[in-house]
């Protein structure tokens, strides 16, 4: 009965990592909301989420598997909890003016190195610190953050659960 609602679980987690991925794409597309590297990083990261927790559903491991897949979900979602924070941080501090603006993923993927392309990924550029959308008084990286921490408190739980 446990395994199956932990798959059951897992199946739910997909979902919702695809309702909030469908969200921001109803936002880019139908809202006209561009998003900046710090956004695709974190939309990336919540899909792989989605990915690994509908294998979970689909496969029913055994107990190295559960754990294993756990920690997997538990890592991803603390590595998109630190993307989020990153972003409410440098939303957080004082508009430099002398920063323009950066040009879209697609022309960053075709122009720039490898590495300036990942350190933009992985650390923002100043579009990042625009606010552009707020929900409840939260904006779209505060909300990321509330995603992200539930989805890793759910990956703990799983993974200190005990199993037969």
């Amino acid at each position: 009965m446990l395994l199956a609602r932990s798959r059951s679980l897992y199946l739910l987690i997909s979902l919702a990592c695809l309702a909030v991925l469908g969200a921001a794409f109803y936002l880019e597309f139908q809202v006209g909301l561009e998003p900046c590297s710090l956004c695709i990083t974190q939309r990336v990261l919540l899909g792989a989420i989605a990915l690994v927790a509908l294998v979970v559903a689909a496969h029913s491991p055994g107990r190295i598997g559960w754990r294993i897949y756990s920690a997997l979900v538990l890592t991803t979602a603390i590595a998109g909890g630190l993307s989020a924070t990153r972003q409410i941080w440098l939303q957080s501090q004082a508009p430099i003016p002398s920063q323009g603006c950066h040009p879209g993923l697609h022309y960053m993927m075709q122009i720039w190195s490898p590495s300036e392309l990942w350190h933009a990924l992985l650390l923002g550029t100043p579009e990042c610190a625009r606010i552009n959308w707020t929900l409840f008084g939260l904006s779209l990286p505060e909300w990321s953050l509330l995603a992200f921490a539930g989805l890793a408190l759910f990956a703990l739980s799983q993974l200190f659960e005990r199993r037969r």
